[in-house]
């Protein structure tokens, strides 16, 4: 055996010694899939429950890959503490605007987007609002051609790949963008009328609406909205009764960018701006200089930048890791993946995967054990082992960031996405993990603190389960048991 041969064969050795075998408890594993059979046939159930060290301490289908859902976030949140600056203000990350002059005529107005998701048009707002801008602007000149929306930070890929398209009109399935405002959502107020008759529809009127609608004498209201992507033209169905409180719908944009360049015309005009031009949006197209693979490590050109007229500072990311994790919310965690694989590439889902890839390599978490194609978990590409992940979360407790990541998780039976779960167990308070829900698919990893007080990482998925439910009560009562017995 050559030398190369040996150094290749102890590497191995090592790593093999360096991870702690399996020592489970074989009659508890059995009594906790007892509990997991409670949910009915046709699901199929993955979990890996270990110590602080590393000994699992019950592993059901550890190695079989699942769909994770929203637990991909766990993912893209950690790959944005591991890349990016977040206990400052967000220097990189705030949107511009500028003036471009050329031409002779009114100039331009350039809104630019840096991967922010926080950026608001709300007349409450009163950090990282869009009226700031458009206060800069109102000072410096009183008539101006087009608004603009620039997102061309990152290529133009709205949606990842395997993302259901009836999510598309949803706020679930908003579009991503390097230039994002109010989370982009439109809201819509749906008021009853008289009996019979439609009701009203109010909010900024972005979309042509088809109101179907009909007010009803008695019943729920049960309204229902749909539309073709890329397109404006809105259909709202449904019965709403009379008397009833006002119906709120939060639609998805799939133009972020000519969304933001449409508000900011509306903030421009009631400060006495003349916008003679109209609105557009300037994106980039996906190229081949996007995919990592393709640059071979060719680094990223950064052509200069224009000055801008005036950019915001939004505050530090830490809060918005908190928020992406407590609430689950998908626009901002596609973004963070987006802006951690502009670190070192062109801001690409590609790049942002690639980034994720070198942090699970460092975590120690083979390639096999998960494929991951988006950052908020609503592909249903994604695929991950629950030894895969409950190793990258072990590995993550000894990261400089390991405790602020963890305070992202939801707490059981207190807040979040967990704040009507463990509530009244003994896990009340004491599991901080994260939820995954998809129409098949459910998961929850983290941490708990089992009765013992020791800490215990779990990692849990249920697939193609008929009865959601069912299979969250069983992975709930499962996690019960094992806590109370460690």
């Amino acid at each position: 055996m050559g030398a190369i041969h040996i150094r290749a064969a102890l590497a191995a050795l090592l790593f093999v010694l360096a991870v702690p075998a399996p020592a489970q408890d074989a009659p508890l594993r059995e009594r906790v899939e007892q509990v997991l059979r409670e949910a009915g046939p046709g699901t199929r159930f993955g979990l890996v429950v270990m110590t602080m060290d590393g000994r699992e301490i019950v592993s059901i289908a550890p190695d079989d890959r699942f769909a994770p859902a929203s637990n991909t976030k766990l993912i893209s949140t950690a790959v944005a503490f591991d890349m990016l600056p977040y206990d400052q203000p967000d220097r990189t990350g705030g949107a511009a605007v500028r003036l471009d002059e050329e031409g002779g005529g009114p100039p331009d107005v350039v809104l630019i987007g840096h991967g922010d998701t926080r950026l608001s048009s709300a007349a409450e707002c009163v950090a990282n609002c869009l009226a700031m801008l458009a206060d800069a602007v109102a000072a410096r000149v009183r008539t101006v051609d087009d608004v603009i929306g620039d997102d061309s930070l990152f290529p133009d890929e709205r949606w990842g790949p395997g993302m259901s398209w009836e999510d598309i009109p949803t706020r679930s399935g908003t579009a991503a963008s390097a230039l994002n405002l109010d989370d982009n959502e439109l809201h819509l107020r749906v008021s009853p009328g008289a009996v019979g008759e439609r009701p009203e529809i109010a909010g900024y009127p972005y979309f042509t609406i088809d109101n179907r609608v009909t007010t009803v004498a008695s019943g729920g209201t049960d309204l229902a909205f749909d539309r073709l992507p890329n397109s404006r033209d809105l259909r709202i169905t449904g019965t709403i009764a009379a008397g009833a409180e006002p119906a709120l719908l939060r639609l998805g944009i799939d133009d972020p960018a000519h969304f933001a360049a449409w508000r900011l015309k509306a903030l421009l005009e009631a400060r006495g701006v003349r916008v003679v031009g109209g609105v557009a949006a300037r994106h980039r197209p996906l190229s081949a200089s996007d995919d990592p693979a393709a640059r071979k490590g060719t680094p990223v050109p950064r052509p200069p930048q224009p000055e801008a007229l005036a950019k915001l500072t939004p505050p530090p990311l830490k809060e918005d890791l908190a928020l992406t994790n407590k609430v689950s919310q998908n626009l901002h965690a596609e973004l963070l993946l987006r802006r951690a694989g502009h670190v070192a590439g062109s801001g690409s889902i590609a790049d942002g995967v690639a980034a994720a890839q070198a942090m699970l390599d460092r975590a120690g978490v083979e390639r096999w054990r998960y494929h991951f194609a988006d950052g908020s978990g609503m592909s249903t590409y994604n695929r991950i082992s629950p030894r895969g992940l409950a190793r990258f979360l072990r590995w993550t407790v000894d990261q400089p960031w390991g405790a602020a990541y963890r305070e992202t998780l939801p707490i059981g039976g207190v807040d979040g996405t967990l704040k009507r779960r463990f509530a009244g167990t003994p896990l009340e308070g004491r599991v901080f993990a994260k939820t995954g829900t998809l129409t098949v698919a459910s998961a929850l990893s983290g941490f708990m603190t089992a009765a013992s007080g020791q800490t215990l990482i779990f990692s849990s998925f249920a697939n193609d389960m008929p009865r959601g439910a069912a299979a969250t009560r069983a992975v709930d009562a499962a996690l019960n048991l094992i806590a109370a017995e460690n």
